[in-house]
């Protein structure tokens, strides 16, 4: 206030202080011209003249917050090299705010879990959804044609695994055909005067097998590796094994759906829609396999809550999420190790409380540190050579689901 009382000569200001030393200042200029140390004499004077004695106080409330009224100036402390782009952070800024604009879709927000506490912190992490983009499905059709012999073998086995035959459900008011016997057992009441059964109809389906599966890809950027000794990238050969899963599902009649994550802080969870539980394998599915990219990090516990939401909405005996990854949770906004280590946990458990299990499958040689904490015994598989994943991952599958 009493800068601002020396530079406005309108200030409006009437407090016998302020206007004190108001004219003080002024005086000590016309004197001596404003030397240093008549300022600091009359700052110090100042200051002690109108302390309080609640100013060493710390405040728990501010109420009537007054804004400073100047200007903020810390654009004076950014340096620009010659070479450097003034306007790059303010671009990036406006790209990515245009980007989430673009989704269309809201971000959801969800928990996470703070070993720490042993609370949730709500509303923690902001997650946005979209459909993959999609690529050239003559991809996806090379690579089923690359792992011809491979599908031979599979199809001997699913095979056996097919439910070979059906089984009758009665007592149904719609059904895909007349029961006889119940028919004719609510004709009789009708005839005697008693109510009749309207359960007349009856129908058949498949004997021991109703899944519903969820597949739920890690993309973060370390799938853009290569493994030692092999010419593919960690993203391509899952893109060949999640390729031959899903073609392995499709022979078995299962529902199920493909999603893939990744995440730039808790502000920015990424998830993709690669196949929905309503769609079929064909090559709108296939193009967005195809097109399949890796970057950033691996917030796992807010992409399994979110894949979890919609695997939990399918009619099924069995609920099975099968995720597959490179690393242990991680994002670059954390620190501690174990905190989206916890919170995976937590996810995990969440989903089990729910009836959904999940089972994860690892592509980290050092995952035995760490991912049994997360799912448990018998609730993942390493594997140690990535370049077998293709094979693997669907004789996984099937074992599971036998």
């Amino acid at each position: 206030m009493l800068s601002r009382a020396i530079l406005d000569p309108d200030h409006g200001y009437k407090n016998e202080h302020i206007l004190e030393f108001v004219d003080r200042f002024y005086k000590v200029v016309e004197e001596d011209g404003g030397s240093t140390k008549a300022m600091v004499d009359i700052a110090i004077t100042f200051t002690a003249r109108t302390r309080l004695q609640s100013d060493q106080l710390p405040r728990m409330r501010f109420e009537n917050t007054v804004i400073d009224y100047r200007d903020d100036n810390r654009h004076m402390w950014v340096f620009i090299e010659e070479n450097d782009e003034a306007e790059d952070y303010e671009n990036k800024q406006q790209t990515k705010k245009e980007e989430l604009e673009n989704e269309g879709l809201p971000p959801r927000h969800y928990p996470e879990w703070d070993y720490n506490t042993s609370t949730f912190k709500p509303d923690w992490v902001s997650l946005y959804e979209s459909i993959h983009p999609t690529g050239n499905a003559s991809d996806i059709d090379a690579i089923l044609e690359k792992h011809a012999q491979l599908a031979k073998l599979l199809k001997l086995i699913l095979d056996k695994l097919k439910p070979q035959r059906f089984v009758r459900v009665r007592y149904q008011e719609e059904g895909s055909e007349l029961d006889l016997d119940v028919a004719i057992r609510s004709l009789i009441d009708y005839k005697c005067g008693a109510q009749p059964d309207p359960r007349i109809n009856m129908s058949h389906k498949h004997d021991g097998r109703d899944i519903a599966v969820m597949i739920l890809l890690d993309l973060s950027a370390s799938l853009n590796d290569k493994p030692d000794g092999s010419d593919q990238t960690i993203l391509e050969l899952s893109q060949e094994a999640v390729s031959l899963l899903a073609w392995t599902i499709e022979q078995l009649g299962d529902k199920y759906a493909i999603a893939g994550f990744h995440s730039d802080t808790r502000h920015n969870v990424r998830y993709y829609h690669m196949k929905g539980y309503g769609e079929s394998f064909d090559d709108t599915v296939k193009g967005r396999l195809a097109a399949m990219d890796a970057g950033f990090s691996t917030r796992m516990g807010a992409a399994i809550r979110h894949a979890g939401h919609y695997l939990e909405g399918q009619v099924a005996d069995k609920k099975l999420m099968l995720i597959l990854t490179d690393g242990e949770p991680a994002d670059i906004d954390v620190e501690d190790e174990k905190y989206l280590i916890s919170d995976t946990k937590k996810a995990v458990d969440e989903l089990s409380s729910k009836g959904m299990h999940s089972y994860c499958i690892s592509l980290d040689k050092k995952a035995d540190d760490y991912i049994q904490d997360i799912f448990g015994a018998g609730g993942y598989t390493v594997i140690d050579h990535v370049e077998k994943l293709p094979e693997k991952l669907p004789m996984l599958f099937a074992a599971l689901t036998s």
